[in-house]
């Protein structure tokens, strides 16, 4: 893997370029953080899309704001300090991000999923291959692995700490910042900074999050748990199912509110309302938030081919599935997979 990209400074002569207007030597300049700042925006955000559009701004405030940069700090260390704060006004402009777990109360599982929510408040699936693994850029006070720091779980839980509190857990702990960058990039005091990782990571730690098994790369018992999966699924085979289910296995379905607690409900489920299932097909794409996932197509009403339904991602622990959540925006979501909008017969 790639070390760290150079430490740029003010004095640095492509920077120099860059001051004087060159919007090509800004854009080599910062590209070697974009994935980092991205995914860093997701962190933040719980939504890719508002990532993108929040990095894309953070961008445009850092090139009409380069004169500023005096070299004090790396140029990475002042892209993230403007990606945060472009995060944390954001943030205050709508309603934080959520999954359905944390929406309300366990859904009968005979029940049908009720009307979608359309409004901005589910988290949406990352795409693995935008993050940047082992690139030798986190602190040394990082407590969390990248892909562990991706994970949908985690991501959640970030989404109901207080915005500032949110910041200074991802700067310390997922990019180990030291408490004096951090108290430098939020415009407040060292003093500040460790009270709120403090009451942060005391929410986190109310939240109980559980561990899942690492996916990438996959060893060779995930790639036949993925096989056995597949053809259970498409199968729609009760019996294999039940084998690979955890007993308290979860599923929500965003953008309906609904989630089922327990294999049995789950199951209920599939074979009750969520019938329309049977006859799916699945795709299996690069992982999302360091899970297994699928593009999931059904069959068309038309009675000729299949049309997309869901990402499917799939949280492993311990050999078995203990949470699916379907993600049913797929004109926004399968692109950013590669799936195609269809698949004939």
């Amino acid at each position: 893997m790639a070390g760290a990209p150079t430490r740029r400074t003010s004095a640095d002569p492509l920077l120099a370029r860059a001051r004087a207007g060159d919007e090509h030597a800004f854009a080599t300049a910062v590209d070697p953080y974009r994935g980092e700042l991205h995914a860093h925006c997701y962190r933040m955000l719980g939504s890719v899309h508002d990532a993108e559009d929040a990095l894309q701004e953070a961008l445009l405030r850092a090139w009409r704001g380069l004169a500023k940069f005096e070299g004090r700090s790396s140029l990475r260390s002042w892209l993230y300090t403007i990606a945060t704060n472009t995060c944390l006004d954001l943030i205050a402009r709508r309603p934080k991000r959520v999954l359905p777990i944390d929406y309300g109360p366990a859904t009968d599982p005979h029940d049908g999923p009720g009307e979608p929510i359309v409004e901005s408040v589910w988290i949406e699936p990352y795409p693995d291959e935008r993050l940047t693994i082992d690139d030798g850029l986190a602190g040394p006070d990082a407590r969390y692995e990248q892909r562990e720091s991706i994970e949908l779980a985690f991501v959640a839980a970030l989404q109901h700490l207080p915005p500032n509190q949110r910041a200074v857990l991802i700067l310390r702990e997922v990019l180990g910042f030291s408490a004096a960058e951090v108290a430098g990039t939020l415009e407040t005091t060292v003093a500040s900074v460790n009270s709120a990782l403090q009451r942060a990571r005391a929410t986190l730690e109310e939240r109980d999050i559980e561990a899942t098994d690492a996916v990438a790369p996959m060893d060779p018992t995930q790639r036949e748990f993925l096989e056995r999966y597949i053809d259970a699924f498409q199968r729609y085979d009760v019996d294999a199912l039940t084998a690979i289910l955890r007993e308290d296995a979860t599923q929500s379905m965003p953008p309906y509110d609904m989630w089922l607690s327990g294999r049995e409900h789950v199951l209920k489920w599939w074979f009750g309302p969520g019938i329309g299932c049977r006859g799916s097909r699945v795709i299996p794409v690069e992982t999302a938030n360091g899970s297994i996932a699928f593009g999931q197509y059904k069959p068309s009403e038309s009675g000729s081919g299949h049309d997309p339904w869901a990402l499917q991602v799939l949280e492993i622990a311990d050999g078995k599935i203990v949470d699916i959540t379907f993600f049913l925006s797929t004109e926004r979501l399968f692109p950013l997979w590669g799936l195609p909008p269809r698949l004939d017969d």
